[in-house]
Parts: structure tokens; C-alpha cells; sequence
């Protein structure tokens, strides 16, 4: 049986291999500052402000975070938000949270942006 680390690690990979090449090493800087700005900041702020910004690497990183707190395979059962495609549902979702079900998905964010930070550093 595999731990809920090693499945955060796989899924940070499958979505750090599917950065399409060109925009790699445009990634690679901005997730290493991603888990900062989220302690400096604020989680909902940070995720609010990456969307407003609607880059490709604001965009991915957002829709990384958005799918792992909703995230149902296996035996993986992430239950922090509904799973949604629509960004302002997300948004409402996480601002209507309890403080500390809204802390415990801020540091399973931070848990699941260190190992996207680490695999997109590995140049893959």
C-alpha cells in the first residue's frame, strides 16, 4: 500500500509532464516561489491573485491545486472542496470553508507544491 505522500508525488509528476516544453523553465521559476507566496500572503489570496492573473503558469498551478483538493482515485478520497470545472465555485468553496478544514487544505497545497516545485527543478 502506497502513502498519501508517495500518490501526492505521482500526481505532482503526471501534472509536471504534462507542461507543454516551451513553457517549462517559465514553470520551473514560478512554482519555486508559489509555496511562499501562500505563506506570505495568504492561500486564498494567492490562488485568487494567480487567477486573476490568467497565465499559462498562474493557470496550471491553480488548476493543480484546484484538482488535488478535490482528487478521487483509488483509494485517494480528497474531500476539501466538490469537484468542480467552474473556478468561481472553487473560489466560493474555499472562502466558505471552516478554518480548520481551510488550514488543513492549505498545507495538503503546500504538502502537494513542494513536490511540483521539486520536479519541475529536476528539469523532467
Amino acid at each position: 500500500m502506497r502513502t498519501l505522500g508517495q500518490k501526492r508525488a505521482e500526481y505532482a509528476l503526471e501534472k509536471v509532464l504534462a507542461i507543454p516544453e516551451g513553457k517549462k523553465k517559465d514553470f520551473k521559476s514560478f512554482s519555486a516561489g508559489a509555496p511562499s507566496m501562500i505563506l506570505q500572503n495568504g492561500f486564498g489570496q494567492a490562488i485568487a491573485f494567480w487567477l486573476s492573473k490568467g497565465t499559462d503558469k498562474h493557470i496550471a498551478i491553480f488548476d493543480m491545486i484546484k484538482n488535488w483538493l478535490s482528487y478521487e482515485k483509488d483509494d485517494i478520497k480528497n474531500s476539501f472542496v466538490k469537484k468542480t470545472e467552474n473556478s468561481a465555485d472553487f473560489i466560493k468553496e474555499l472562502s466558505g470553508m471552516d478554518q480548520i478544514k481551510y488550514l488543513t487544505a492549505q498545507k495538503e497545497t503546500l504538502a502537494l507544491l513542494e513536490w511540483v516545485k521539486r520536479y519541475a527543478n529536476a528539469d523532467l
